[in-house]
């Protein structure tokens, strides 16, 4: 791929996520670019969620904590990480982290289910 396709296929992922400081290789650009080409038909509104239950230890001693990860495809160009955790001794969390930068895109892509 020549510089000039490059620099436009950067421009055109960086109209819908945040290229800033990444440096892409040609495969991650084209891989990029059909990712937002398919965005609207493929991913849009997909949800992938993973359970598991693990033992951990406390100054109290052992416990068991079971886990939700939900990834959704948002309406914009994004995924959000959605994470819930309960410990069978009653205490409970949450947290939401939206990804809308290329390189955690990538990422993603590289570590979690494939839809």
């Amino acid at each position: 791929m020549d510089r000039h396709e490059k620099k436009r296929l950067r421009d055109y992922i960086g109209e819908y996520l945040d290229v800033s400081s990444t440096r892409l290789t040609d495969d991650q650009a084209t891989f990029l670019s059909d990712f937002l080409d398919e965005y609207d038909e493929t991913y849009k509104g997909r949800t992938f969620t993973r359970t598991r239950n693990r033992p951990c230890w406390s100054s109290d001693g052992k416990y068991t904590r079971s886990e939700t990860f939900t990834d959704t495809f948002t309406d914009d160009v994004g995924i959000r990480q959605d994470y819930e955790y309960q410990d069978d001794d009653g205490q409970n969390g949450r947290s939401t982290n939206v990804i809308t930068d290329a390189r955690g895109i990538l990422n993603w892509f590289e570590t979690a289910p494939k839809p």
